[in-house]
């Protein structure tokens, strides 16, 4: 019993919060950015995503783990790939772009919203320890990761989103090569996350856009 009482008062709560808030907020990202992609395609023609219940904001629907490993540690991620089929689409090039976009969009529009709450906990509500802890998770973990998530995902790597809209400026012929290897294309992100090529850009990329969306609001 004292070996469980020690080991008890032993323990970091405080760092096991932390943990538990980041986890939060790294899964509210990920499926927001993903069920965004779904609605995208399903408006433009594609039932894919509604048909695989992907448009869902349960966040089981959209784990990668790998990836919410990465968003986790580093600070930027991916999700699993919401299933698209473009051959729904009217014009496939451009419905792809606008489907590839809506994922960074919807980040950057949380991290708004986010930043939004924020600003009304610290006009409105009164000071405790856990509106404190609200204030800080919105202002230091949920809209910073959401900024990072769509900044990420905007470099013109296959297969992050960015690609696509890239690509969609393409001639076909060159387009469809480029959607062909893809994997190698992932493997080169996983390259350059782990030797840290792009890490101090988009970092710079987060304050500077973070920055602008905090001015809006404080």
């Amino acid at each position: 019993m004292h070996y469980f009482e020690n080991l008890v008062q032993s323990l970091d709560f405080s760092s096991v919060e932390a943990t538990v808030l980041r986890v939060v907020a790294v899964l509210l990202c990920l499926t927001i950015h993903e069920t965004a992609h779904g609605f995208a395609a399903f408006f433009l023609g594609d039932n894919t995503a509604y048909s695989q219940n992907r448009l869902s904001l349960n966040p089981i629907h959209h784990i990668d783990w790998f990836g919410l490993l990465m968003m986790f540690t580093v600070g930027f991620g991916w999700a699993k790939p919401v299933p698209v089929n473009m051959r729904h689409f009217k014009n496939p090039k451009r419905d792809m772009a606008i489907t590839a976009l809506a994922g960074p969009i919807s980040n950057f529009l949380l991290a708004i919203l986010i930043i939004g709450c924020a600003k009304l906990i610290f006009l409105f509500a009164p000071y405790s320890d856990g509106w404190n802890t609200a204030f800080e998770w919105c202002l230091y973990t949920a809209a910073p990761l959401s900024v990072g998530l769509g900044l990420f995902n905007l470099l013109p790597v296959p297969p992050l989103d960015g690609s696509r809209v890239m690509t969609a400026l393409l001639p076909n012929h060159l387009y469809y090569q480029i959607m062909r290897y893809e994997r190698i294309g992932m493997l080169v992100m996983f390259a350059l996350v782990f030797l840290g090529f792009g890490s101090s850009f988009i970092s710079q990329g987060i304050y500077w856009v973070y920055g602008g969306m905090l001015s809006l609001f404080f």
